[in-house]
């Protein structure tokens, strides 16, 4: 058994950036993550053409703004070598390999007692920290819909995550399901790469470019949110003209009152909107079943494809180990209280990175949580001096 005063679970851009903030405090903590590597989304289950869809600006971790020459909109491989020359510069030491299987509140105690499993020497270890802190993220698990016959399909079927480029589908008939950032520019690439591409899109969506999106958020500085989506939305409409011909359909909800309320972004256009105009790429509604290599959608049409790639999004799966997430979270692994009063629970719990707002959002996190731990034991403190 190790006793600590913080326990961070994960070492993605929110766990590193409260370990970061908890040193500027000289806050003692455990940093524990199961992969091997910190920021693994980005390391292993991002496609090798992906872009920060935000300018730098917008993307920092607390305490170190990125480098003046790098790229305002960052490569993964820009953005990995920001995360890791931030885990160097802050010191951040992560214990890898380890698996939190069950995390709950000792109510004699006041403390937390967290059993995690050390996949390399196959034990169970047990920590007891006064501080939780859920830094696991949005993205646990990707997410497949249970579509009547998948598992019938004869082709390759993968979530977006286990993507990384194009190359393999050349000259294949491939679906895209979801019309996500992932999945626009997923498709994208597969046509770059000589696949014949269709993607499924059946939710209305935004689609503007990252420019426009980054003059918004400037915008929002200054004025309400209510004139900057009118102002982003006319930009879109100038831009990209009635879409609705094409399968692809505006929300009612402005862009920025949309990713404020429900999570949902804007499709940052790489390219993919020339190629559906063009026909290059086909988009098609929904899928109703699948029978083999045949797929039938929900206008009868039926037609024969060799892969799919399903960008159909994450699931939360922090709700399996966290045994008391009624302190802070809702069952489908979200926060309880809406934003900005989201990050803290009951009992000493936090959560950083589940604010849907990017790693503008994890940042702000970061800086309340190690700010309110420091409250915490500044009070008691000053409760045992008197």
């Amino acid at each position: 058994m190790e006793e600590t005063l913080v326990l961070i679970v994960g070492a993605g851009p929110a766990g590193i950036a409260i370990a970061a903030c908890l040193a500027k405090k000289s806050i003692s903590y455990i940093l524990l993550e199961r992969e091997n590597c910190c920021a693994s989304l980005w390391k292993k289950r991002a496609y090798d053409r992906c872009h920060l869809h935000l300018a730098k600006e917008f993307c920092s971790l607390p305490y170190k703004s990125h480098a003046p020459e790098t790229n305002k909109y960052m490569a993964k491989d820009d953005f990995i070598k920001y995360v890791d020359d931030y885990v160097t510069f802050f010191d951040i030491r992560p214990r890898y390999f380890h698996s939190v299987e069950s995390a709950s509140f000792d109510e004699v105690k006041g403390k937390w007692l967290v059993e995690a499993k050390d996949i390399l020497l196959n034990v169970t270890k047990v920590f007891v920290a006064s501080f939780l802190v859920v830094a696991t993220g949005e993205n646990s698990k990707g997410y497949i819909p249970n579509i009547p016959g998948l598992n019938s399909f004869k082709g390759d079927v993968m979530h977006s995550s286990e993507y990384k480029s194009g190359y393999k589908f050349q000259d294949k008939d491939v679906l895209v399901v979801g019309c996500g950032n992932s999945g626009m520019e997923i498709s994208y690439d597969l046509f770059n790469f000589g696949a014949n591409t269709s993607i499924v899109i059946r939710n209305p969506v935004h689609v503007l470019t990252r420019e426009m999106i980054c003059v918004g958020m400037h915008l929002l500085k200054y004025f309400g949110l209510s004139l900057v989506d009118t102002l982003i939305t006319l930009a879109g409409k100038f831009k990209y003209g009635d879409l609705s011909k094409y399968g692809i359909h505006r929300p009612n909800k402005g862009p920025f009152l949309l990713k404020a309320t429900t999570g949902r972004s804007s499709v940052i256009d790489v390219g993919t909107v020339a190629k559906i105009q063009s026909g290059e790429i086909k988009v098609l509604p929904g899928v109703v079943s699948i029978d083999e290599n045949k797929i039938v959608f929900e206008n009868n049409l039926e037609s024969h494809f060799d892969a799919i790639i399903f960008a159909t999004g994450f699931k939360s799966t922090t709700c399996e180990w966290l045994k008391d997430y009624d302190f802070i979270l809702k069952n489908d692994g979200f926060p309880k209280e809406r934003f900005p009063n989201h990050w803290k629970g009951k009992n000493k719990v936090y959560c950083a990175g589940l604010s849907r707002m990017g790693l503008q959002g994890v940042s702000r996190d970061a800086i309340a949580i190690a700010n309110d731990i420091e409250v915490v034991l500044r009070s008691i403190i000053a409760h045992e001096d008197f």
